[in-house]
């Protein structure tokens, strides 16, 4: 199995067939079959200033690139926001349930329960107040009514297992389709990569890499 071709079991962007375009505060790109790399974050995550920070640039980037935009610039817009988002995350803000070793396995076994049912999940890492996976629903599932299952199903959970009520997940995640292999390579080590860079111990962490992928050499970069 060569870099080129990609592990076992991956679709990669098809250019060739439809994508559909959304768009809300940022844009999503979907295409039935494809691949994804997902974040999806704790409501309380990220402090109100910081909020007010993305917002900030929002508007400030939509004066910057008035109408028409073009997808690229769309896609700038997301990388961008994703930095930040990213960064901020790392840094550990809010209650952060999911370090809690029985919230992480609800959000765990949610992932896992529609592996090789509605999708294939490749791999997954749980942080303290997101997760970020990378999955392929399967052709005719749509990434939105996966992620509302996983959200709905261990929001229920969570709160039982934290004896509160409420919101746990902020709504809008956080979907990117994988464009090649080498996209797919760099959104893998990221996943790998995750924990040690926000400076946690092992054990505050899940990763996953399906045995097809393991055995075509396809694991985490230290």
């Amino acid at each position: 199995m060569s870099f080129r071709d990609g592990p076992p079991d991956f679709e990669p962007l098809d250019p060739s067939r439809p994508i559909v375009k959304l768009r809300r505060k940022l844009p999503h790109w979907t295409q039935d079959g494809a691949t994804y790399f997902i974040t999806f974050r704790l409501a309380d995550s990220l402090p109100a200033e910081k909020l007010d920070e993305l917002e900030r640039f929002r508007e400030e980037w939509l004066l910057a690139h008035p109408e028409p935009r073009k997808d690229e610039s769309w896609q700038e817009l997301h990388r961008e926001t994703m930095r930040r988002v990213d960064e901020w995350l790392d840094a550990g803000s809010g209650a952060c349930w999911l370090s809690d070793p029985a919230c992480a396995g609800i959000v765990s076994r949610a992932l896992h329960h529609f592996h090789e049912r509605r999708c294939f999940l490749s791999s997954y890492c749980i942080m303290p107040n997101h997760a970020h996976v990378l999955v392929r629903p399967f052709v005719g599932m749509d990434l939105a009514d996966l992620l509302h299952s996983w959200k709905s199903f261990t929001a229920k959970e969570i709160n039982k297992r934290l004896e509160r009520s409420g919101e746990v997940w902020e709504a809008e995640s956080y979907d990117t389709l994988i464009r090649d292999v080498e996209h797919l390579w760099k959104a893998l080590r990221y996943i790998g990569n995750n924990p040690a860079k926000a400076g946690l111990p092992e054990s505050h962490w899940v990763r996953y890499v399906h045995p097809t992928w393991e055995k075509a050499g396809w694991g985490f970069a230290k």
